[in-house]
């Protein structure tokens, strides 16, 4: 398996009549940062082959009910292992395409990458994420959902 030169961010929300949650990991790392579901394709997938599987891999969600946002940012290659980076040659820096999924219960089942995950409003969200793409890609879907409701 090949790590391939794209990474995937997806947001999972749930709607309740007068407000929106979204569910933010704590990743199990050194820093214990907090960010949404991310990760890279895989081989020859396609940036939706890989938000679904990722989400199934973090988060025990399977669906085919995702979105996909405007957001797009690029991420330094220097932050992934060489092994992972071999065969990118000269690829500084690769995109990170943002994707939700909407979900219509709270259960998740985190894997062994996340030590905790929590429901959260909008402004609690955007407290705890570390990561500039995870907060762009939080308002659009906030804005969006909310273009929506009125």
């Amino acid at each position: 398996m090949a790590r391939a030169p794209f990474q995937v961010l997806i947001i999972p929300f749930i709607k309740y009549d007068n407000e929106i949650k979204y569910c933010v990991f704590e990743r199990k790392s050194p820093l214990c940062q907090h960010q949404f579901i991310a990760g890279g394709g895989e081989d020859n997938e396609v940036p939706l082959e890989a938000a679904k599987r990722e989400c199934f891999e973090e988060a025990q969600i399977q669906s085919n009910n995702f979105i996909e946002l405007i957001s797009l940012c690029y991420i330094p290659t220097k932050i992934f292992s060489e092994s992972q980076r071999k065969a990118w040659n000269n690829i500084f820096v690769i995109p990170e395409y943002a994707f939700a999924i909407e979900l219509a219960f709270e259960e998740i089942i985190i894997s062994d990458e996340h030590i905790n995950f929590k429901w959260c409003t909008y402004d609690e969200a955007i407290s705890l994420l570390k990561w500039d793409s995870n907060k762009t890609a939080l308002y659009e879907l906030d804005c969006k959902i909310k273009s929506v409701n009125d």
